[in-house]
């Protein structure tokens, strides 16, 4: 072991990245002439003496040297102890990918040069809107304590509507950063998030993001956190995303608390798929984490739920381009490239083995989406229907959520009819259709699913409208209803309360989180918030009030369909099922 001391005169901007923990040199300590404020991990602008010795052992690379071979260096095999899978959950807009963009830079998984905002937010869309709509992964090579780690970082979206992709993240973790706003504190979405995470018994890692901002209060916000979770909030951790503070203390935490995968890579290969893409050149490319055993390029692998089987041409890693490997083995996350073709052959939730040595029984699979809002979708030109059937099924290769079946119309010709799992998740749909596939669509109004009780004791579920049976046939009509959580600051918890009890909604408990911030929880009909029911909330709470909802079952109530005509002649697609006392708003509102 020598020791070094540096003398450096720094003129220009330095750079103190966890990059200097990845040449094995352990920082033992920084002295400082003039002590200027770390506010940022880039300083010492002025003139400075920076004197910093640190110890190494003979023959270690310098950091040139590490960075430029920083990408071989990510597919340097690490055991199994030292793998980390872990995953960011907030709230929307509560910086979560500012944070993913900031762990790829200082890692050196993506040079500067390279970097933009969003990184991980490879779609148009997303950027446009500033959310995360599609789950990423990305491998991080990090040095901790002169120990290498591979750290395998599954990204999440936020909005409601996207909790299946949430949830399909989590499976495959066994870690989770819980990031919240030190400004805005506990949304509902965070609620809902935590509640996911810990079902699938994960470490959480507190993190409290933005506290430059001039209106931080983290320990206002740790209270709340422990009143309203629960969670100890003793070694949170705070941190800037933007300002690149606090990212060192992440990193750490996540090799010091997040348990490593178990090591069964003797048992036969399982692989859970936890995301798929369709390529046109390549075909099926399925996203899967190893469980057990090992895979290597060439293997014949088995798909269980479908019974396919196809040889493995190309393997990797994403981090977060795609990378090939020979081998990946248990705990390890990557793709697969096997030229499959149907997309039914690999499902999201299935799982991969050997063809020669299979698994005695698969890996339990994803929960079942069950979609919440129809709509149906034609093509303006009816040549283009072949094409949106095609569209659909590539897109549902990587929204497992979305459902379709085939819809005729006498006004609307040939189309589909579409399940979702909220409105945003309806909107996103439509707009990658024609984007990334170049169609024309006519949307037709949401509605939900109602199931019908008939008079010879049949009951009939009707996501259609215009397919409702006969009043004569049919004895009782129920509609789902879902338990609709808003937070909002008690200013306005009034026109909150108004706002529901307009949509049918029935009262069951208020209570306030802290002084100023209040929940409050109603029961009202799915087919009431299909609407403009967010967009009512947000304008109300003048954009600070949050809801997160859960769907409670069915309930009967007095509804009766609306048919629409123009003409003369009734164009069942605007057909709408509307509750008796709305019938007149409703034809009203329509004739405006």
């Amino acid at each position: 072991m020598a020791t070094i001391l540096l003398s450096l005169n720094t003129h220009a901007l330095l750079p103190l990245h966890t990059s200097t923990r990845t040449t094995k040199t352990t920082l033992k300590s920084l002295r400082f002439s003039h002590n200027p404020p770390f506010s940022s991990p880039f300083y010492c602008k002025h003139d400075t003496r920076l004197h910093l010795r640190c110890q190494t052992t003979t023959g270690t690379p310098s950091i040139a040297d590490f960075a430029s071979s920083a990408g071989q260096d990510r597919l340097r095999k690490v055991p199994i102890k030292n793998i980390r899978n872990f995953s960011i959950i907030a709230h929307i807009d509560h910086g979560k990918s500012t944070l993913a963009d900031k762990l790829l830079q200082m890692t050196g998984t993506v040079q500067k040069r390279d970097m933009k905002e969003q990184f991980l937010d490879n779609m148009d869309l997303e950027r446009e809107r500033g959310i995360t709509i599609k789950l990423q992964a990305a491998r991080m090579r990090y040095v901790y304590e002169n120990e290498g780690y591979c750290l395998n970082l599954i990204d999440t979206p936020g909005h409601v509507d996207f909790s299946y992709e949430v949830s399909r993240s989590l499976a495959a973790c066994e870690g989770a950063l819980l990031v919240v706003d030190a400004s805005q504190g506990v949304e509902a979405q965070t609620l809902a998030n935590v509640y996911l995470a810990l079902e699938n018994n994960l470490e959480i890692i507190l993190v409290l993001n933005k506290i430059d901002l001039p209106g931080a209060e983290p320990d206002r916000v740790c209270m709340e956190i422990e009143e309203v979770i629960g969670l100890d909030c003793s070694n949170a951790i705070h941190c800037s995303a933007k300002e690149g503070i606090g990212i060192t203390e992440i990193l750490d935490a996540i090799v010091e608390r997040v348990p490593p995968p178990h090591d069964t890579a003797a048992m036969p290969l399982r692989a859970l798929i936890f995301d798929s893409y369709y390529d046109p050149y390549r075909g099926v490319i399925v996203y899967f984490r190893v469980i057990d055993g090992t895979i290597k390029k060439g293997d014949r692998i088995y798909f269980m739920a479908s019974g396919k089987d196809y040889y493995a041409d190309e393997i990797g890693v994403l981090s977060p381009n795609q990378m090939q490997v020979e081998e990946l083995y248990a705990g390890e996350v990557g793709y697969i490239s096997a030229s499959i073709r149907s997309v039914a052959d690999a499902r999201v939730g299935d799982t991969i083995t050997h063809y020669s040595r299979k698994a005695e029984q698969s890996l339990p699979g994803y929960e079942e989406a069950t979609p919440m809002v129809f709509c149906g979708l034609f093509p303006v030109d009816a040549d283009q229907f072949s094409e949106l059937r095609d569209a659909l099924e590539k897109l549902q290769l990587n929204d497992a959520a979305l459902k379709f079946e085939p819809e005729s119309s006498s006004a609307m010709g040939f189309g589909f009819r579409c399940g979702f799992l909220g409105l945003l998740h309806m909107e996103i749909v439509q707009e990658r259709l024609e984007r990334e596939y170049n169609l024309s669509l006519i949307t037709t109004a949401p509605s939900v699913v109602y199931r019908v009780n008939c008079v010879d004791d049949d009951i009939v579920e009707c996501s259609n409208p215009s397919l409702l049976p006969e009043p004569g046939k049919r004895r009782s009509i129920e509609e789902p209803f879902v338990k609709i959580e808003m937070l909002t600051p008690k200013d306005y918890i009034g026109t909150l309360m108004e706002l529901a009890q307009e949509r049918r909604g029935e009262f069951k408990e208020m209570k306030y989180i802290t002084e100023i911030r209040a929940s409050i929880t109603y029961e009202l009909p799915l087919a009431e918030m299909v609407g403009d029911f967010f967009d009512q909330l947000k304008s109300r709470s003048k954009g600070y009030a949050s809801m997160e909802y859960t769907f409670v079952g069915y309930k009967e109530s007095d509804l009766i369909r609306l048919d629409i005509q123009i003409n003369g002649e009734p164009v069942e697609p605007l057909a709408t099922i509307v509750h008796k006392d709305k019938v007149i708003f409703k034809t009203r509102h329509l004739s405006l």
